[in-house]
């Protein structure tokens, strides 16, 4: 918040490109009813809900995991190992980028506008399931990001490696069955649905929100969160290991 310039800069240009994403699939939708088995304003629900899982993950997270390698380069990781308080955490949540609230805010409007639109009845046992959904998914994407951000510890700057996490999310941008129309899209689909589940986090809360049907089926309730352990589990070992590797700056 110090400059508020950038700030609300931050905050218009999120603006524009979510309009941008509405727009275009506006455009799209104006020329088909669907596309496999989304309309247009439940396409809107599922973008508002990338855009929520997305928008808390930045806010919360990719600010801490971006500090980490200037941590290393200035010697404060010294001084982050030394308190009497779990590293990864105290790293995980030092900061909020709180521009990325106005996505946050945002998304919820648009999920709760194309739920108008569509007159979906909502239950206590949908919302609530999707609100975990959405926790999960979090989770997931924090994970990726901890782990990518870990090599830095005994790789330098990872740049790269922070462009390689936003190519690889990018696909949770569109429903996991958008995938299913070529070869291609079904390894795509097979992948990023069940070994590296990015897809499932996103679709999964969206149509459970929706009352739609899940594809393949309901096991995708238990793959999505159990993949997302793993995950998590996968990159506290990751962290913890390049923290054996980090050369402290007093040696």
């Amino acid at each position: 918040m110090m400059f508020r310039g950038h700030f609300l800069i931050e905050m218009l240009t999120q603006t524009f490109w979510i309009a941008a994403q509405l727009i275009l699939f506006q455009i799209i939708y104006g020329r088909v009813s669907q596309i496999q088995d989304w309309s247009q304003y439940e396409y809107f629900a599922f973008l508002a809900t990338g855009m929520l899982i997305n928008g808390l993950v930045e806010a919360f997270f990719m600010p801490n995991c971006a500090n980490l390698s200037e941590k290393i380069r200035t010697g404060n990781m010294d001084f982050a190992m030394l308190k009497p308080i779990d590293t990864q955490f105290l790293i995980s949540f030092e900061t909020v980028d709180f521009a990325m609230i106005n996505q946050v805010i945002i998304s919820i409007g648009i999920l709760a506008f194309s739920l108008w639109k569509l007159g979906v009845t909502l239950t206590v046992v949908n919302v609530l399931m999707y609100l975990l959904l959405v926790i999960i998914g979090v989770i997931l994407f924090y994970s990726l990001m901890i782990a990518l951000a870990s090599t830095s510890i005994w790789m330098g700057r990872n740049q790269s490696l922070y462009e390689f996490w936003f190519y690889i999310t990018v696909f949770a941008r569109y429903p996991q069955n958008f995938y299913r129309q070529a070869w291609g899209g079904e390894f795509l689909w097979f992948t990023f649905s069940f070994l590296l589940p990015i897809l499932l986090v996103v679709t999964v809360p969206a149509r459970v929100l929706l009352q739609k049907t899940l594809e393949p089926n309901a096991v995708v309730l238990v793959v999505a969160p159990l993949a997302t352990l793993i995950c998590l589990w996968v990159s506290r070992r990751i962290f913890n290991w390049s923290l054996t590797h980090y050369r402290s700056a007093s040696s």
